[in-house]
């Protein structure tokens, strides 16, 4: 078998000059494989192999050579393990043959996991382009920002060419939009170059729902689950051994054959399996052997609502082995209680003291009611550290499932935005930055899609509204100039408030690098000032449960609108930070506040003199607590 294939692979490959074909079709009792060439075809029946496979083996085969499946004499298929879609999910695949890539990333060894800063980006809206090759002349900055981790939306083929990625229908084909599976192989081998690991967030709850003929060849559904987006995966029922086969090999292919870091799993709430060995543990061991395989290591993360540490925790103790999870608490307690937002999700959240019990605890709902879902939700996190989380502000759904895709910049003043950044960025988590966040993009963000079936559009236009109770005129999603509006525009003029807060994410980034209390992710406390019910003043104390003069890093943030004294008693320790320093603020914003009092949402941070500190104001000055 060839060195470049999972022992389970489904795809094809090729072993010198030959081609050879394996697909998965156990409702059909005769398969053909159908070589196309404009208008003509050459047929070859398959072999009829265990558990319900097919396989064929032909000489003399090109990469770009289109083929089919034709099921019991009935319409051509494309492959469900294709490579690439050059045409389209409707037309034929063609072959693609990752191992002819000269790589250049030999030395790379990849990003720990405690130094993982995430930088979400949707390739067909980061640039004018809407490219692979055309991320690649950004990489520079956005390593010269801070950020280690880029990651991916899916881009697995799906209709049309515009689309979040969530409909995928070919999960082993790079979107031909974004320029295809080469392409991806170019971006994946720049950002190694610039020091930067990259993830693929990938989809294996569910299947989009135009172009997908997976059905035709096997049960790839379960007849017991279902998922908010259609049919879930069938991962425990009969016949399932292949689908699972066709996760793994799909996970083998991206780490082995694309060098990928890792993955972002989406949404495994809806990933349903009963097995003894749960598919996330699978997919874990297949990632390691992926990369073991190429001398390096894969970092699996999941986008989990369920606020369950048997994501992370390791087998011998009943998890998964996983090395990260979502924590979207931090964002609901942080946008519910600084924007006064309460709809839907935002119920269970809004009050001030969920923001130091976020800070301290990691979840907020940990065990107790949750009024949103009607029943009790998630557990403690226990001794778990804080790098085994991920938080942020915004990402795409934040931002994408509002009715006209504000993003966090258009709905709150700069003082906000600025405090609402420098309190994720130090906090005892991984950091999670949607693109254009660092500089306040004012372009929305928008849901759209570019599906051929009318009636699918018009069920799309009606399911948002019906799902995210979206209000008011929404931009329609299939339209190609809601596509259009969702472009970063790049911009961030000098003495704006784009370039201050930009400054403000390189600077805050930079400190994590920098100061040592920000490296250690256990000790943290966090309280209000003067107290819980009325304090106006959060506290975070990094490096320690108590705060220790050059030993401990001490953040203090306004979380009111309004001028707040220091706490009583606060220790003098060096100014280290001002999130309302000149230097994050626009011209002409308010003055430079007094050292003695937190300007309204103004994030300090206090430490060491031997720790460097950051932008204009306050370096080596001291504060006077108020009595």
């Amino acid at each position: 078998m060839n060195s470049q294939m999972h022992p389970l692979c489904c795809r094809p490959v090729v072993h010198g000059q030959c081609g050879w074909w394996r697909v998965w079709a156990p409702r059909a009792k005769a398969v053909e494989l159908i070589l196309t060439s404009g208008d003509e075809h050459r047929s070859q029946a398959m072999t009829p192999a265990e558990w319900g496979y097919f396989t064929a083996e032909l000489g003399e085969v090109a990469e770009g050579q289109r083929y089919a499946y034709r099921l019991d004499g009935g319409s051509l298929r494309p492959d469900p393990c294709s490579l690439w879609q050059p045409d389209g999910v409707h037309h034929p695949s063609a072959l693609f043959f990752p191992e002819r890539f000269a790589w250049t990333d030999q030395a790379w060894r990849g990003v720990p996991r405690e130094e993982l800063v995430f930088y979400e980006l949707h390739v067909g809206t980061f640039t004018a382009e809407g490219t692979f090759d055309a991320v690649i002349p950004r990489l520079a900055q956005l390593k010269e920002l801070g950020i280690t981790a880029l990651e991916i939306m899916p881009v697995a083929q799906f209709p049309g060419a515009r689309n979040w990625g969530y409909d995928g229908v070919h999960l082993f084909a790079p979107q031909n939009t974004y320029g295809g599976p080469r392409a991806l192989q170019r971006l994946v081998d720049a950002a190694h170059r610039h020091g930067l690991a990259l993830f693929l967030d990938v989809v294996y709850n569910h299947f989009g729902p135009e172009g997908n003929y997976v059905g035709e060849f096997g049960p790839y559904y379960s007849d017991r689950y279902r998922t908010p987006w259609g049919p879930a995966f069938n991962f425990d029922g009969r016949q399932s051994d292949a689908v699972r086969d066709f996760v793994l090999d799909n996970v083998w292919y991206w780490i082995r054959d694309f060098h990928v870091d890792g993955l972002r799993l989406d949404a495994v709430h809806s990933m349903f399996d009963i097995s003894p060995w749960h598919i996330l543990r699978e997919i874990k061991a297949a990632a390691d052997a992926a990369a073991d395989a190429r001398g390096a290591t894969a970092t699996i993360v999941v986008e989990s609502l369920l606020n369950d540490v048997r994501m992370v925790l390791p087998p011998e103790r009943g998890g998964y082995g996983l090395d990260a999870e979502w924590n979207e608490d931090f964002h609901h307690a942080v946008v519910a209680y600084l924007t006064g937002e309460r709809h839907g999700k935002y119920v269970d959240f809004g009050s001030a003291e969920h923001l130091p019990q976020v800070l301290e605890q990691t979840f907020l709902l940990q065990g107790g009611y949750s009024q949103f879902r009607g029943r009790r939700w998630g557990a403690p996190v226990g001794e778990l550290t804080g790098d085994r989380f991920i938080i942020g502000i915004q990402n795409h759904d934040h931002v994408g499932n509002r009715a006209c895709g504000d993003r966090l910049a258009t709905l709150v003043s700069p003082p906000l935005m600025r405090g609402m950044a420098s309190l994720m960025l130090l906090a005892p988590h991984l950091p999670f930055l949607f693109m254009g966040e660092e500089y306040g993009e004012r372009n929305p963000f928008l849901f759209f899609c570019s599906f051929g079936d009318p009636r699918l559009v018009e069920s799309v236009r009606t399911g948002r509204r019906r799902d995210y109770a979206l209000q008011g005129d929404i931009p329609d999603p299939q339209a190609e100039s809601t596509f259009q509006a969702s472009r970063l525009s790049w911009s961030w003029p000098p003495e704006s408030a784009q370039e201050g807060l930009r400054n403000l994410y390189r600077d805050l980034l930079a400190a994590r690098r920098l100061w040592p209390p920000l490296h250690d992710w256990r000790r943290r406390a966090s309280r209000l000032w003067p107290d819980a019910a009325t304090g106006g003043v959060l506290e975070l104390i990094r490096g320690g449960t108590t705060h220790e003069p050059d030993r401990t890093l001490r953040v203090l943030m306004n979380v009111t609108s309004e001028p707040h004294a220091f706490p009583s008693g606060s220790p003098q320790d060096r100014l280290l930070f001002s999130s309302e320093a000149a230097r994050y603020r626009a011209a002409g914003e308010t003055a430079t506040p007094p050292a003695d009092l937190l300007w309204p949402y103004e994030c300090r941070v206090f430490g060491a003199a031997s720790w460097p500190a950051l932008g204009t104001i306050g370096t080596g000055q001291k504060h006077t607590p108020q009595t």
